[in-house]
């Protein structure tokens, strides 16, 4: 395949790199199979403690002279970073599609949004901000300013296997700051490219070797980074019991943690709503990526007198999905990222089941020629009722509840009545209804939409949810405070020093 000898991927990959440096290790290998065919694409090594502990000294070094060059120049390094995902987009979105499974439009429209956030952080290295305030003291100034932390950690999920990386590093190196990744080891590959051709563009500036770092590995170390103390913030997208455990190591070393986490998503579907919108943003919604979003659309609770049409109008569009090899383009849906994925897909419809769930499509296992990776379902869609636990429960796959409803208060109840809180939105033409779902009595969620889908986050707005979801912020907006610490500086330019409560020393 020409787009992985493009990226630089052998059969065999050295998986940690302080830049232009790769580091030998003793830590083992992982193997990448595709979801899509079966084939192993390549084997990565695996960091261990030894060459862990030498990338966090080289990052420590590199920071000193990082935080130095000028926010401006490192948004320029950052520029050119983006023109280089622009010649690659074609090879890394093939890859991502390939190694991850999710479908070659989406391949290439993750690339798009690494893309995006580069352009976000060039005009950022601008803008980075403080505030001015008055004194309550004559002759005194006081204001804000934002220096980098040091080195970010940053620990990804398979669904999104470079852009949620790119959302953290490009806003953390205009800021001043270094990282060190630790991708999933579902997709080791993609970092593994993406590092290729960020060496690529920090060798032509002559950036410091250190300033972009991976440690491919499993849990072992994704523990060592969130209990390392030279790693003030760590930023964890994954599941909700990864994130606790990151976040009770960082706590506990009164670190910072930026967590995005688990989501179980809802649309309201009102009687007053444009269906037709309201059935395609629910498809793409739960269908998308195979249900591995983590704005993946879980659930749509419909009004009653509109329940039986979106129900058979569902039905008609889950018969018409062309499920397959996720690089044909006629293909809607590709593989989940591997069997265990397939067994907790298998094992939730058998939850639901037991609990009075309804299943109106077709469930299970695809077999056959073009399927033999064993990764392929069926998107399955269920009735069932708002105190069913699985229907609480955050299932990484195409499985979609309907629920119903008759007022406005008991769908916004239905919707918030889940322990995650990422993303909601409402199918509806009613004003009222928007601004109640928009207000403080509305959705919980961090992401609250009016006539789209849940899942499609836009670069200009910072995305992440509550509850257990996590609370961080990402991407847009002011997310890259979280990246920064605040400083208050005050300065006496008078001849006095008056002291606070009218204190006098008399010398």
């Amino acid at each position: 395949m020409d787009f992985l000898v493009t990226l630089g991927i052998e059969p065999v990959n050295n998986g940690i790199s302080t830049g232009q440096q790769w580091i030998n290790s003793t830590g083992g290998k992982i193997d990448s199979f595709s979801p899509v065919d079966g084939k192993l694409i390549g084997s990565v090594t695996t960091a261990d403690k030894e060459s862990f502990d030498a990338v966090v000294r080289r990052a420590e070094e590199a920071f000193t002279q990082w935080r130095l060059v000028p926010a401006p120049a490192r948004g320029e390094i950052v520029r050119q970073v983006g023109d280089a995902l622009r010649q690659k987009k074609d090879s890394l979105g093939k890859l991502v599609s390939y190694e991850m499974g999710k479908s070659l439009q989406e391949g290439f429209g993750e690339v798009q949004e690494m893309i995006d956030i580069c352009d976000f952080a060039v005009g950022l290295s601008r803008q980075l901000y403080g505030l001015t305030m008055h004194s309550e003291r004559p002759g005194h100034r006081m204001y804000e300013q934002y220096h980098p932390l040091g080195i970010v950690g940053i620990i990804s999920a398979f669904n999104f296997p470079v852009a949620v990386w790119s959302w953290n590093s490009m806003l953390a190196w205009v800021c001043g700051n270094v990282c060190i990744w630790k991708p999933s080891e579902k997709t080791p590959l993609c970092a593994v490219a993406c590092q290729h051709i960020i060496n690529d563009v920090f060798r032509k500036n002559n950036v410091p070797e250190g300033v972009s770092n991976i440690v491919i590995g499993g849990r072992d170390v994704g523990e060592w980074i969130a209990n390392d103390l030279e790693i003030p913030l760590v930023s964890a997208t994954g599941s909700t019991r990864m994130g606790k455990a990151v976040g009770a190591a960082v706590g506990a070393r009164l670190g910072r943690a930026l967590l995005e986490l688990g989501g179980n998503n809802a649309i309201i579907i009102s009687k007053e709503a444009d269906l037709d919108i309201a059935v395609i943003g629910s498809l793409f919604g739960a269908v998308g990526t195979a249900g591995q979003r983590c704005t993946s659309t879980r659930r749509l609770i419909i009004h009653e007198e509109v329940y039986e049409t979106v129900k058979k109008r569902l039905i008609t569009a889950y018969s018409q999905l062309k499920i397959g090899d996720p690089l044909n383009e006629v293909h809607h849906v590709g593989p989940l990222i591997d069997k265990d994925a397939v067994k907790m897909y298998v094992d939730a419809i058998e939850k639901c089941k037991a609990e009075g769930g309804n299943f109106i499509t077709e469930t299970g296992l695809i077999e056959g020629k073009g399927y033999e990776s064993g990764c392929y379902v069926k998107p399955c869609i269920a009735e069932v009722r708002p105190g069913m636990k699985i229907v609480k429960h955050e299932t990484f796959a195409p499985i979609l509840y309907l629920l119903k409803y008759k007022t406005i208060n008991e769908a916004i109840a239905i919707q918030n009545g889940v322990p995650q809180g990422l993303s909601s939105s409402i199918m509806t033409l009613n004003l009222r209804e928007v601004e109640q779902f928009l207000s403080a009595e509305g959705s919980d969620c961090g992401i609250a939409n009016v006539n789209i889908g849940t899942s499609g986050a836009e670069i200009g707005g910072a995305f992440g949810g509550e509850k257990e979801t996590g609370g961080g912020r990402e991407s847009g907006s002011d997310a890259w405070k979280a990246y920064m610490r605040r400083q208050t500086n005050t300065i006496n330019y008078s001849q006095n020093l008056p002291l606070a409560q009218g204190i006098k020393f008399d010398l």
